[in-house]
């Protein structure tokens, strides 16, 4: 779907939001939107079946909230909102409990952790960008999601993310350094 097209489908859905007519913007959303809103939580879950689930939940959220939809916002960044907001709960509900001596970062990163919850390598010689993107923080992992793979811009990826647009762009730098660097790695590990 090109810019136009897109902002004009959410325009169309703008229009029957404004006239109350929540179960015909809801039925233009719902096609529109399912499969974003899948992606992102996904990406946060890594976890298919987890993820399904919590998308039918956040889809659920979203219908109950449309009367509520007041236009301040973009209506991609306010869909992306409740389905980021749904997934952080679903992960503060099956969060591990972890000890207070892990070795991390300031950003939370452990690489020892990361390396165990990585994907087994693959005996092909390419690396898939999603087994890069798991051994990603996920804040990283997320502003990487929004603004490559959903096309969202740095101001509607820092709406989405409830972040500052310096915060994302150094988000962004830094998932790319990595990124690099984890590629390399795959590549040198699959070249031995």
């Amino acid at each position: 779907m090109t810019s136009s097209s897109a902002f004009q489908a959410d325009a169309d859905i703008q229009e029957r939001l404004q006239a109350k007519q929540y179960r015909e913007a809801f039925a233009l959303l719902l096609p529109r939107y399912r499969d974003k809103v899948f992606r992102l939580i996904f990406s946060m879950l890594r976890d298919r079946a987890l993820a399904e689930d919590t998308t039918q939940d956040v889809l659920l959220r979203i219908w109950k909230a449309l009367p509520g939809f007041a236009g301040q916002s973009q209506l991609s960044t306010w869909i992306y909102a409740i389905a980021k907001n749904g997934a952080l709960s679903e992960i503060r509900k099956r969060k591990p409990t972890v000890s207070l001596d892990q070795n991390d970062d300031e950003d939370g990163y452990n690489p020892a952790v990361a390396a165990l919850a990585a994907p087994e390598a693959d005996d092909s010689a390419t690396v898939s960008v999603g087994q890069l993107l798991d051994q990603l923080p996920e804040r990283y992992r997320q502003a990487v999601v929004l603004f490559y793979m959903e096309d969202k811009s740095y101001d509607q990826t820092a709406a989405s993310l409830g972040l500052p647009l310096g915060t994302v762009k150094a988000l962004l730098h830094r998932a790319r350094k990595r990124l690099i660097e984890l590629n390399k790695e795959a590549e040198a590990a699959t070249a031995a």
